[in-house]
């Protein structure tokens, strides 16, 4: 399992957070960037994944026959329901907004 820091974590932060403040130094480039739809599917991919992969490791320590110890499983199946709790808060937003444009007066 990877063990991240919290200087590290943070130094990540920081730069995607310096990327997107950024200008775009390349206008052709942004038409290359992918739709709101596949971000969005990729988010759900990797909140799955990350739920298959504490599945996974409790049921190996369970069994006794994983490495990670209880301390790791408990972070991963955190980070799990941390990641899930997150996509729900975003997946109530976006229908409340749909619901805000549909009842729109026209």
């Amino acid at each position: 399992m990877n063990n991240i820091s919290a200087n590290q974590l943070l130094d990540q932060i920081r730069t995607l957070n310096a990327e997107l403040q950024a200008p775009p130094t390349n206008p052709a480039a942004e038409t290359n960037q992918s739709g709101f739809g596949e971000l969005l599917t990729n988010a759900i991919d990797q909140v799955n994944e990350s739920q298959m992969r504490a599945s996974e490791m409790k049921s190996s320590f369970e069994t006794g026959t994983g490495d990670a110890s209880l301390a790791e499983v408990m972070i991963a199946s955190q980070k799990a329901d941390i990641s899930f709790r997150a996509m729900t808060e975003v997946r109530n937003k976006l229908v409340t907004a749909y619901q805000d444009i549909m009842n729109m007066p026209v």
